[in-house]
């Protein structure tokens, strides 16, 4: 059985097999942690992202990792905050279950993840986390580890939080 692992860092230093990015739709690159794991991982990763050439909100695709020690990159776009009326929920929980499903259809047994859609997307973290932690639950059994990569000590605590919660 696996484990789930809660942790506040820097996704791009993670000793997994694969990230997971939170991308925009044109998989082209931005701020945040799409932005860090670009300029972590180098042209070559952009340059397949262009090839693939865009990614539905809640869907996900594989890349391979460029710079980054890892061996995959999952880019998955994350639903803009509407005040969860604009099937929020539904669009970040396949973030969520298509990254897991992509993890393990290439034989991936450690998978980190930043927090979806809760930087300038505005999700609130608290529901944020609670997806997020339940998605990995469900198929924790499939994997060595999952980690959740918090940026800020405050979010760290709200998923320690859900964590507790949910286990």
């Amino acid at each position: 059985m696996g484990e789930i692992i809660i942790k506040q860092g820097d996704i791009t230093q993670e000793y997994v097999e694969v990230i997971v990015n939170a991308a925009n739709t044109r998989l082209a690159g931005g701020g945040g942690v799409d932005g860090a794991i670009h300029k972590a991982a180098g042209s070559s990763v952009m340059d397949e992202c262009k090839k693939i050439g865009g990614c539905k909100t809640g869907k996900a695709v594989i890349t391979n990792a460029g710079n980054l020690n890892v061996k995959k990159i999952i880019h998955t776009p994350g639903p803009i905050w509407h005040g969860g009326v604009s099937r929020e929920e539904e669009l970040l929980r396949g973030c969520y279950r298509n990254s897991l499903a992509l993890a393990i259809e290439n034989g991936l047994k450690s998978i980190a993840f930043p927090s979806i859609s809760t930087g300038i997307y505005g999700y609130p973290i608290d529901k944020a986390s609670e997806i997020a932690v339940f998605e990995g639950m469900k198929v924790v059994d499939k994997f060595d580890k999952i980690i959740y990569v918090c940026f800020s000590s405050q979010d760290h605590k709200i998923y320690e939080e859900t964590y507790e919660k949910l286990h």
